[in-house]
């Protein structure tokens, strides 16, 4: 794994003197990067989202986060670091579970914080884990997360721990930048080391993309890993940044790379996707989609997820300045006086297709060629040990919700660092939440299938298909956003829904159920054959119809109801499916076909099931 080069470098953008409180260098009388506070002047308009002042004034993302870091009176850290440290990798949260009884004792909330390391494509080596796995136990909450977007994610940092954590990454070439923020983030690869050499040169097109969409701002270098602060420049490679400006995008940004036939990634649910073309072994290029996105905001008919639409082919050579040039249009034109519609997909539904193509092919200078066929077959991961083209061995196993702990006999994390220890590949995580110990060496494999058993690791064939299929979010009790249970609840929930199938008969069918907390849907939901998006305590919205490969979205179908409803629903569902079903047709076609909920073809489609359901 390369390292970057944006927090290694003795150079560093700065930015002019009259948009900072400044002191004056007692060697050359020149400017330079402070601690103090940023200036309240602004040279933005009235009237944009509050986010935009901040980033305005943050002095390319350094803010005033070295004081905040310095405070230890309390565990938070400013109320516009909050926003700021977020393009650094890091989320400040607290124990929801122990709010009101802190209240109650005038303490304020247990804050800590939630990191996500960058990981390009979630391939990162032994060492690499086994930092990791030390962090969470130095620093952390003794569990790593393997996050939707092929990330790691550590729970449970108190403030003083910080810059030890980022510190330790550093060493063995892993960072948090831009893992969150209006900046692009995490790039997403199909992870797989089976098929052919092309699946490598794919791979190193996602990292090479992660890397040239990084923000170059030195920040990161500076704040936490005691980089020194930086002389004033005035020249322009210091003054901006050439991607991103001063301002950075108006929202988060997330770019994927699918390799047909298999849509691990969801490449429609995001922003950018490009999807490998492959003949013969050789990647010919890639097709180009736009405008992909979750979020949405619960009764609120302007904000809505939308599915990617394809817009064309360019040749490998292509990609970089494909990826930089869709994100300078969003840049452009992104909203930012309303942050709920400010992420890509409403700029390309407020200017349409046709436009963002003429926008693009102007920036380029050349035009896209036609997309290429392409067909998906499967958006899960393959579990159990499967030979590659190399001769070497890949082991996929399963990882409930991607949390990596010990709990009873089952020593997942244990386990996982032991076999880190001797382990001569590397660890690929799975945008659905699981891992592969990959480029196992034949003289290898016992020893690591002897740990797994050892350990009692899940390699897939102890858990139902449907489990194999779902996902959930972190939710409470540490996501501020989390309105309803969701990867403490799931479990539970897959328990009675994988009785229901069984009765039924239907427990060989591979069905996809993922659950949020909230409206933003962290793990894809509205792309789920079945989607439960918590509304409140022990409430959800209901989503049904969506395409078995993440192709179409799905609707919601009932709103605000609890498990015994939506155990109800889904067991009248399934009978009608077992009795009506045509020959391989999935689920969500099936209620598709049936009349059950209408799809969602336009934006403007997605919140009319509801309304006719209630009607009806």
């Amino acid at each position: 794994m390369s390292r970057t080069n944006n927090h290694s470098s003795d150079s560093v953008n700065t930015v002019n003197e009259k948009s900072v409180v400044g002191e004056k260098s007692a060697v050359d009388d020149k400017t330079v990067v402070t601690e103090k506070a940023v200036s309240n002047e602004s040279s933005l308009p009235k009237g944009l989202a509050k986010n935009e002042y901040i980033k305005d004034q943050s002095q390319y993302l350094r803010g005033t986060i070295k004081q905040s870091l310095a405070n230890f009176v309390t565990g938070e850290v400013a109320e516009n670091d909050q926003q700021l440290i977020k393009f650094h990798g890091i989320y400040q949260q607290d124990d929801r579970d122990l709010r009101n009884e802190r209240k109650k004792q005038k303490l304020e909330p247990l804050y800590s914080f939630m990191l996500r390391a960058r990981v390009p494509a979630g391939i990162a080596t032994p060492q690499q884990w086994l930092t990791m796995d030390r962090i969470a136990s130095d620093y952390g909450n003794d569990t790593i997360r393997l996050t939707t977007r092929q990330a790691f994610q550590l729970h449970g940092i108190i403030k003083k721990n910080l810059r030890p954590t980022m510190q330790a990454m550093d060493k063995v070439l892993l960072d948090s930048i831009a893992a969150c923020g209006d900046v692009n983030r995490n790039v997403m690869c199909n992870p797989n080391p089976v098929e052919s050499k092309a699946h490598k040169e794919v791979y190193q097109w996602a990292a090479r993309i992660s890397e040239h969409l990084l923000p170059k701002t030195k920040a990161y270098h500076e704040i936490w890993l005691n980089g020194e602060k930086y002389q004033a420049d005035a020249s322009p490679e210091n003054t901006k940044e050439p991607i991103y400006g001063k301002h950075y995008l108006p929202r988060k940004f997330k770019t994927v790379v699918a390799i047909p036939p298999y849509n691990d990634v969801d490449v429609f649910a995001h922003d950018l996707g490009f999807i490998a073309i492959i003949k013969q072994g050789k990647l010919l290029g890639f097709n180009v989609t736009v405008g992909g996105g979750m979020g949405m905001s619960h009764g609120d008919p302007e904000t809505h997820p939308r599915v990617a639409d394809v817009v064309g082919f360019c040749f490998p050579q292509q990609v970089l300045a494909v990826a930089e040039q869709v994100v300078k249009i969003q840049r452009d034109f992104g909203n930012r006086e309303q942050r709920k519609l400010a992420r890509f997909k409403y700029t390309i539904a407020k200017h349409g297709v046709e436009w963002f193509k003429q926008q693009l092919n102007d920036r380029l200078g050349w035009r896209l060629l036609n997309a290429q066929p392409f067909e998906f077959t499967s958006n899960s991961d393959r579990y159990g040990w499967i030979k590659g083209f190399d001769g070497r061995w890949n082991l996929n196993l399963y990882i409930e919700n991607g949390r990596i702990k010990d709990e009873g006999d089952y020593r997942l994390r244990t386990g996982l660092r032991e076999i880190a220890k001797i382990h001569q590949g590397d660890f690929r995580l799975t945008a659905n939440q699981n891992l592969i110990i990959a480029a196992i060496d034949e003289s290898n494999k016992a020893v690591i299938e002897d740990l797994i058993t050892q350990h009692n690791i899940k390699t897939g064939d102890e858990v139902s298909i449907l489990r194999r299929h779902a996902m959930a979010c972190v939710s409470l009790p540490t996501c501020s956003l989390g309105m309803a249970e969701a990867e403490r609840y799931m479990p539970s929930l897959l328990d009675k829904v994988e009785q229901l199938l069984s009765d039924h008969g239907l427990s060989e069918q591979p069905i996809t159920m993922r659950m949020t907390g909230c409206p933003n849907g962290c793990a894809r939901p509205y792309i789920a054959e079945i989607g439960l998006v918590g509304k409140g305590p022990g409430k959800y919205n209901l989503f049904l119809g969506a395409g078995h490969h993440g192709e179409r979205l799905g609707v919601i179908y009932r709103d605000n109801i609890g498990e015994s409803e939506i155990l109800s629903i889904l067991d009248e569902l399934f009978e009608q499916y077992k009795n009506n079903a045509l020959e391989r047709e999935s689920f969500g076609d099936f209620v598709v076909r049936t009349g059950v909920v209408t799809p969602s073809y336009q934006a403007q489609d997605f919140h009319m099931e509801l309304q006719a359901q209630k009607a009806s």
